[in-house]
């Protein structure tokens, strides 16, 4: 019986010091997500109502005389532009996961949790869902990236089923957790999981299809429609909206944030750098180059021979320093970097002719002309407003600030302001 206990005793010991050999332990915040099936939850996700208040703006679109105007993760917000000197907000469609749209011809692309959602605007006063195709753009592994997430040491999702979940929210409780996963875990915040940022001009929009800003992730080109999700071109053939065809992916990288085309070259502005495609053949993309910087929040415009490229740092961007940088890509193959301009914190940016449009952030708009590209000269500067994007239409500007849509007219080499709507 001696025996017995000496034994146990032995092993408690043993079992004691092997636990201190894993710890030391402290307190830890640790989040799990709260799940619904994805089938009921998108079923709810979409409506037409009245206009409500905006929550957190988003990215902008101008087609024909309305301006549709992204309501963060919530939807966009419809307003009659017909008046430029007095808009209306007219409607509010309620489409939660949305980021970005696109429209041709009367049917408004858009995105929600990943799927393709069309809907039919033909009748502005009666706009109705056509289709909703699952899992187009990306799946909802991809989604969670874009989520926001609570305050917390440690994150719990291994076991989500991708393809029928949908996180609605977090449970964070208080665990004991060794302090060595969390130091591994803080020294490699970017593996846990990745974190979202928030239609490109290249001259003016055809008459069916509508303008978006620098941000854009979607882009119609002729009949297919091109969306960027973080590391793929999702293509699609729309040339038959009633038998839409979903194309093979291209692969490009990671960190991808928006989509911009100088006839058939696509720019793709990423975290990483701006890789440039051709689409001769418009289904299947082919990679051409790519101009690699430090890691930035990073949305491109072109005109002619010369990108313009602004890079935001700090924040989930990164820590590279904010600037615009003027690319010359007068061989595509080498695109060449000439200049750079120190920047606040920029975030979209636009072209009119030979007027250069950036939105500094909480610098406000400035107003640039790059008759000497790649040298620009500074023309105005509206301050005491926060900047987001742009969009330059033919005979006036759209910029989306704060909860606050701006509209400017131009006059002679200048712009002023013609409205604004608290939105």
């Amino acid at each position: 019986m001696r025996n017995i206990v000496l034994l146990l005793f032995a092993v408690s010991i043993s079992s004691f010091i092997s636990c201190e050999d894993d710890g030391p332990y402290d307190d830890y915040l640790v989040a799990r997500p709260i799940l619904q099936d994805a089938i009921s939850f998108k079923a709810e996700a979409i409506d037409v109502v009245d206009p409500i208040p905006i929550v957190s703006s988003g990215k902008i679109y101008a087609y024909k005389n309305y301006i549709f105007v992204n309501d963060v993760n919530l939807g966009f917000h419809v307003i009659d532009n017909q008046n430029p000197s007095a808009p209306e907000s007219i409607a509010f469609i309620k489409l939660e996961g949305n980021y970005d749209i696109s429209i041709k011809d009367d049917k408004l692309y858009a995105d929600s949790y990943g799927d393709l959602v069309i809907f039919d605007i033909s009748d502005i006063n009666n706009i109705t869902l056509s289709n909703r195709i699952e899992n187009a753009i990306y799946n909802n592994e991809v989604w969670l990236a874009n989520i926001e997430y609570p305050q917390a040491d440690f994150y719990e999702y291994d076991d989500i089923d991708y393809d029928k979940d949908i996180v609605i929210g977090w449970e964070v409780k208080t665990e004991r957790r060794r302090v060595s996963d969390f130091e591994e875990r803080n020294n490699c915040m970017s593996c846990d999981f990745a974190f979202n940022t928030t239609e490109s001009g290249g001259g003016s929009p055809q008459p069916s299809t509508g303008q978006g800003g620098s941000l854009a992730r979607f882009k119609i080109i002729g009949d297919y429609l091109y969306v960027v999700d973080y590391s793929d071109i999702n293509i699609f053939d729309i040339s038959n909206v009633e038998d839409l065809k979903i194309l093979d992916d291209v692969q490009v990288g990671w960190d991808i944030e928006t989509i911009y085309n100088q006839g058939d070259i696509l720019f793709l502005g990423g975290r990483q750098g701006m890789y440039i495609y051709s689409i001769k053949n418009p289904e299947k993309p082919e990679f051409i180059s790519e101009f690699r910087h430090g890691t930035a929040c990073d949305p491109v415009v072109v005109d002619g021979d010369y990108a313009y490229v602004t890079l935001k740092g700090g924040g989930f961007c990164g820590n590279t320093e904010s600037g615009l940088y003027v690319i010359d890509i007068s061989n595509l193959k080498n695109p060449e970097l000439k200049v750079i301009y120190p920047m606040e914190g920029p975030n979209g940016l636009g072209i009119k002719d030979d007027t250069l449009f950036i939105c500094d952030g909480s610098a406000g708009l400035k107003v640039y002309d790059k008759s000497d590209a790649p040298n620009i000269t500074p023309i105005n500067s509206f301050q005491d407003i926060v900047a987001y994007d742009v969009i330059p239409l033919s005979s006036s500007l759209l910029m989306i600030g704060d909860r606050v849509l701006y509209q400017y007219e131009y006059v002679n080499s200048d712009i002023r302001l013609l409205s604004t709507v608290e939105l």
